[in-house]
């Protein structure tokens, strides 16, 4: 019994009764063999396929933060060079952000004592006042996006990095009545300051209280790991105002309690990712070296001996090599060459194999692994629909299904917020009436309440859609502002009030009459007398 295998208290009985603790020690080891350690098949350590697998549980900041450097630059690699990488976090923020999330104000009539006249009122007044701000460049610290690029830049970057930061800065604009303006702060500059190691107050940049909140961010002024970075400082940015409001933002999803920093979304594929772009690397460069037609001149030596003596075989050989009489370039192509055979000699061509008739179902398959790492049907990641309509309608559904989910997280992170945000400067201004917003946090969320709107999904049948959207309405299970909604994601009274205008304006033309019958052949026409019968006579 070795002392590695022994247990202390296996060590203490062999010092007392050694039989008994070597019958001890092997009826330990047989349980172990038979796989049942732990009551689980899979917590076996010795059978083969498991016994070198060598997993340790720790807490989230210590499974994260020390591989996130590496991950977002892998990530944001992949994101610059992989079509197929690329190409998922373009159609996961199209579907999800796409023309941007709009503001539909909606507060709580009940709560308010507000009749549905008055809150209608209200939402339309107060969202004219959002869109001065929002639709401007006003709204953000560098005077280059709208809040709809703000929506798209945040969601893109907390995909590619796993998370993002957003400050609400005190920013005055000339020509802006508001101060408020966000500024977008990417994952690698919030760090330890100094790069030194977490501990139990500061991780990855965010101190924490003792019940795991954050307290303060630690900005850094530029990429610690840039160039120059030793002249970097840090910042540091409350997490909320004295009054309890918040005034950074950290858009990240989190998976596990106690964890502080987001995972890139393709962190669990990147090993796949590479690996495939490079044999689709490799596959290509063969079939454009394969395309090339080689032929290789096959010579006798017999006959290379017979014909040439020691001189002439040294000149040949010498100018074999830099010999380039070109056939003429419009006879065969550019860069084409042909040299004279000799006695003996033959042409060959070898077999390219290429392209390889086994790429696009081995393409396929690692696909459909990379589709369920990140949460996507391979047919939506890829854009190819070649099943049934049953099944693509399937994949469509499940794809929205995700992306409603992360529409929903960002309303919730960054829209919601910045509204409310936005929100307390225009009341406090005057510039919005809300009465006894400030005086009750009651009120003040009510008065609050969004709705947060985007683009419809689409249809692959639009006739079956819109029979079904009526067959909804119809039977009481959806409303047409709900359908609208689903449709292309505009409010169902903007089509209402145009529908007005259009039909009052066709009515006043005349083109709402409907239209005239068709003329039996031969019948005379409205402006033409009808001749008398002589029995009419």
């Amino acid at each position: 019994m070795s002392a590695s295998d022994a247990s202390l208290i296996d060590r203490a009985i062999s010092a007392v009764a050694p039989q008994w603790a070597l019958r001890r020690l092997r009826a330990r080891r047989q349980i172990a063999c038979l796989g049942v350690s732990g009551g689980y098949d899979s917590a076996s350590t010795t059978k083969p396929a498991l016994a070198g697998w060598l997993a340790q549980a720790s807490d989230a900041r210590s499974d994260i933060n020390p591989a996130l450097p590496t991950l977002r630059a892998r990530s944001r690699d992949l994101a610059r060079t992989s079509p197929l990488a690329g190409g998922a976090l373009s159609t996961i923020a199209t579907a999800v952000v796409g023309t941007g999330l709009s503001c539909q104000p909606q507060p709580d009539v009940a709560a308010l004592g507000l009749s549905v006249d008055q809150a209608q009122a209200w939402s339309d007044a107060t969202l004219r006042e959002w869109r001065q701000w929002s639709e401007s460049d006003a709204c953000d610290l560098t005077r280059t996006q709208s809040f709809f690029g703000l929506q798209s830049t945040a969601f893109l970057s907390a995909l590619e990095s796993g998370d993002v930061f957003v400050l609400l800065a005190d920013a005055p604009w000339p020509g802006s009545p508001y101060r408020l303006a966000l500024q977008m702060i990417e994952a690698d500059r919030v760090c330890n300051p100094g790069r030194v190691q977490d501990n139990a107050r500061i991780s990855a940049g965010v101190e924490l209280d003792d019940a795991g909140a954050p307290l303060r961010y630690h900005v850094c002024s530029g990429y610690p790991t840039a160039a120059g970075a030793g002249r970097v400082q840090w910042t540091q940015r409350a997490a909320f105002t004295a009054d309890g409001r918040r005034s950074m933002l950290h858009l990240f999803e989190r998976r596990r309690p106690g964890q502080v920093r987001g995972v890139p979304i393709l962190a669990p594929v990147i090993e796949p990712l590479k690996q495939l772009k490079r044999y689709t690397d490799a596959e290509l460069d063969a079939a454009v070296a394969a395309a090339t037609f080689a032929v290789f001149i096959r010579m006798d030596p017999e006959a290379f001996s017979e014909i040439f003596d020691d001189a002439a075989r040294a000149t040949y050989l010498s100018s074999a090599t830099t010999w380039d009489r070109t056939i003429p370039q419009g006879a065969i192509g550019p860069g084409a060459k042909a040299i004279n055979l000799l006695p003996g000699e033959s042409a060959e061509s070898p077999t390219p194999g290429r392209p390889s008739a086994g790429f696009d179902p081995f393409f396929l398959a690692i696909v459909r692994q990379i589709g369920v790492g990140i949460g996507l049907p391979h047919e939506v990641l890829i854009k190819h629909f070649t099943a049934s309509y049953s099944a693509a309608q399937a994949a469509l559904l499940d794809a929205w299904r995700h992306f409603r989910c992360r529409r929903d997280w960002l309303a919730a992170g960054l829209c919601q917020p910045v509204y409310a945000a936005w929100l307390d400067e225009a009341v406090a201004l005057g510039r919005v009436i809300a009465p006894g917003y400030f005086a009750d946090p009651a009120l003040r969320h009510a008065w609050s309440q969004a709705v947060w709107v985007g683009d419809g999904p689409g249809s692959i049948d639009p006739t079956k859609s819109v029979e079904a959207a009526v067959m909804r309405i119809e039977a009481g299970i959806s409303t047409i502002a709900a359908e609208s909604v689903l449709h292309d994601g505009v409010d169902w009274r903007i089509k209402h009030r145009q529908r007005v205008v259009e039909q009052s304006a066709r009515s006043a033309d005349g083109l709402d009459r409907p239209p005239a019958p068709p003329r039996p052949p031969g019948a005379p026409t409205p402006d033409e007398d009808v001749p008398e019968r002589e029995d009419e006579t």
